[in-house]
């Protein structure tokens, strides 16, 4: 169990204090969801809907970004 999780409703990581999802909980989900990119982007994009909640004074774009944008970045093979 990661101690990496989101502190709501400010959507601050549990375990290092920067905005969640961290660098280190980005490397742990790409390894729970290795093989399974649309898995791991509806995941996160359940918690961007509820960070949209908490957030409703943050750019959609920024909000996109940070929660679902980065899973479709070159992962470790470049892909």
């Amino acid at each position: 169990m990661t101690t990496h999780g989101p502190v709501m409703p400010v959507w601050s990581c549990g375990g290092c204090d920067l905005p969640w999802p961290c660098p280190t909980r980005r490397r742990e989900l790409r390894a729970e969801y290795a093989g399974a990119p649309v898995s791991l982007a509806l995941y996160l994009g359940a918690y961007l809907v509820l960070a949209s909640e908490d957030m409703p004074w943050a750019p959609a774009g920024a909000l996109h970004r940070r929660f679902v944008g980065w899973t479709r970045e070159a992962g470790p093979r470049g892909r």
